[in-house]
């Protein structure tokens, strides 16, 4: 995929040896259905978020700041990413003067003040607000290269806008499913 890596939390289901019960390993939580190389054309490919997670870290922004589309649903909102499943395109990382400036620990927390994050999530966190910044750094990938099957959100505060995050139309490529939520058989 010529500088594009995947990158997994979670070991994919063909890695591990099987059955999981006789090694002791726990299930990963994303299985594929479809190939990443679909995308080899498109540069740092990420999918967003189906959760309203970003909603809840970015409320203090998001009340000073009526109109941003941070923390917002997609298509038109910024929902944040979810690095359960991302292609990062390395070589165009470490080349971009940008990026390279975004690592400094001083930019880290100039963007950290700016939109009152205090994160628990390390990668996904760093990328997120980097993408409220910096939107152009990122081709985002339609929900079915990420399909989050965690519905916890709905439960716990969030239920009146929880479908807006959550929806995802389309053949699922992967399936990921976070909060410990059951994949479906292929």
């Amino acid at each position: 995929m010529n500088g594009i890596s995947v990158l997994m939390k979670e070991t994919l289901k063909s890695s591990l040896p099987s059955p999981y019960e006789e090694t002791g390993e726990r299930q990963p939580s994303v299985n594929w259905t479809a190939s990443p190389h679909q995308t080899q054309n498109q540069w740092a490919p990420w999918p967003w978020t189906s959760q309203p997670l970003e909603l809840h870290t970015f409320w203090q922004f998001r009340h000073e700041n009526p109109q941003t589309r941070v923390g917002g649903p997609p298509p038109e909102g910024l929902p944040g990413f979810n690095s359960g499943v991302m292609l990062l395109n390395l070589e165009a990382m470490r080349q971009s003067p940008l990026y390279s400036r975004l690592l400094e620990p001083a930019q880290v927390q100039q963007l950290a003040e700016k939109y009152h994050f205090r994160g628990h999530l390390g990668d996904q966190d760093f990328f997120t607000m980097i993408g409220m910044e910096h939107p152009r750094l990122f081709h985002v990938l339609d929900c079915t290269w990420n399909r989050q099957l965690c519905t916890w959100w709905r439960d716990h505060g969030y239920g009146d806008v929880f479908e807006a995050y959550f929806r995802c139309e389309g053949h699922v490529k992967i399936y990921h499913g976070n909060c410990n939520t059951p994949i479906p058989e292929d």
